[in-house]
């Protein structure tokens, strides 16, 4: 049993949403309780205490998409690769990496990317992986790392041609081994999807074989109208546009299933999704840095869409992407005065609503019965702070990096800034070994 205290507590439960000096009980893999410090040392006098060191304690951030396949590209150059439109950044940068990645490398781009989720207070991945150089198995590879360092996680691979047939053929067998295999653990700490690239990267017939594949056993997280080569491939292919033909598939949409991007629609495309109660992702950051636009967001709000907030690995800092939302929905606009509550309601409650649909425990709130998912920020307000204004502390004081303790599944895995039951030198090491290894190879050179 845990007494998490010495901090401010805020809980994301409206009924009991802030104490002055708070404390969580953990007891297993959920919350016991929340009271005071005091009520609770008294309660629980033989609880193992983890000091928030008069901090904020509140719920782990939930990052609703990810590409661990990514993790290997900080500070990466490739010669000759200068992109000027989004479909030059997918080829040169992108496909060219995961057409390199091993198994291997799959496992260093896992290590990288959930430990720097863990360090920026993520409790939860939504990942969607490409790997095509080696694809059989890399989910269960992903997985094992995700187990190993104690992240919780909900995996896919991303189906497509462009590498050909087999490749797809393989893409779509590792999505449905692993769902198999998830569906059948049932574990709220990995879960699965069935993952799709791009919408002109994928056929007709492909997207056919994709759902008699997945047979309704989980809901699909594909990449649509991020850039305009979605929009013009269904109008010029399909002749329709692209929400339009994944309906007219049938078996995409519906309310486990989570779109990334939705960039470029019309009113009648978000209407549909708004029928089918499928879920939008929306990834500002990434968005602003491949020039694709600003997701229309604000509108998918007033029409009742369920839209979650992500990174798409251009950063792992949850606190990042809000701001970065708020940024650009208000510069697209034109107004100063929006964005604020569809920003903080994307994050710390559509997000867990999204996982509620994957995990039997409750995330993103600190109540009895919730998993015991809770990080501790160092931050020491010169300003009053409440349950009033708490977001606004968090949008203008805090950034990942101000993580000082992450506990996921009632499991202490970094506390004051350090991890605890794995050696991070040692994982660093191997994980610069296939760093070098992948950068030679898309170099011709030696690191």
């Amino acid at each position: 049993m845990l007494l998490v205290g010495n901090g401010r507590l805020f809980t994301r439960d409206p009924l009991n949403p802030y104490l002055e000096d708070g404390a969580v009980i953990i007891d297993g893999e959920v919350i016991q309780e929340v009271g005071t410090l005091s009520a609770l040392k008294a309660k629980y006098p033989t609880a193992e205490f983890v000091d928030a060191h008069g901090g904020i304690i509140m719920p782990g951030l939930i990052n609703a998409h990810t590409h661990i396949y990514s993790g290997l590209a900080r500070g990466l150059s490739i010669a000759g690769n200068n992109p000027t439109n989004f479909l030059e950044v997918l080829e040169g940068t992108w496909w060219n990496i995961d057409r390199h990645l091993t198994m291997d490398g799959t496992r260093a781009c896992a290590y990288a990317t959930v430990l720097d989720s863990i360090r920026n207070g993520v409790t939860t991945i939504v990942d969607h992986h490409a790997s095509f150089c080696e694809i059989p198995g890399t989910l269960f590879a992903i997985k094992d790392v995700c187990k190993e360092v104690g992240i919780r996680a909900n995996l896919c691979y991303e189906v497509s041609e462009r590498d050909g047939m087999e490749k797809c053929r393989q893409a779509i067998q590792e999505n449905v081994d692993f769902s198999r295999w998830a569906a059948a653990e049932q574990d709220d700490m990995i879960s699965a999807m069935f993952g799709g690239h791009a919408l002109f990267t994928i056929s007709d017939k492909t997207f056919e074989q994709m759902v008699d594949a997945n047979n309704g056993l989980t809901g699909f997280h594909i990449h649509v109208s991020e850039g305009l080569n979605d929009v013009y491939d269904a109008l010029n292919q399909h002749h329709c546009l692209p929400i339009e033909r994944l309906d007219r598939i049938g078996g995409i949409l519906g309310e486990k299933t989570m779109l990334g991007h939705c960039i470029h629609l019309t009113d009648k495309e978000l209407d549909t999704i708004k029928a089918t109660g499928t879920m939008v992702v929306n990834n500002p950051e990434s968005n602003m840095a491949n020039a694709v636009g600003c997701s229309p967001v604000l509108k998918m709000f007033e029409k009742g869409i369920h839209v979650c907030m992500g990174t798409d690995a251009y950063t792992h800092d949850m606190l990042e992407s809000l701001k970065a939302f708020l940024t650009i929905q208000r510069h697209n606009t034109a107004l100063p005065n929006v964005g604020w509550c569809e920003g903080t309601t994307m994050l710390f409650q559509n997000n867990a609503k999204m996982m509620a649909k994957y995990c039997k425990k409750p995330l993103g709130v600190l109540k009895p019965g919730a998993a015991a998912d809770v990080i501790v920020m160092d931050y020491k307000p010169f300003t009053p702070i409440s349950e009033e204004n708490i977001d606004g502390h968090i949008l203008f004081g805090m950034m990942g990096k101000n993580c000082r303790t992450t506990i996921i599944n009632g499991k202490v895995v970094y506390q004051d800034r350090q991890f605890v039951h794995i050696d991070e030198d040692a994982i660093n090491a191997w994980t610069m070994e296939q760093s070098k290894k992948l950068w030679g190879q898309l170099n011709h050179r030696e690191y």
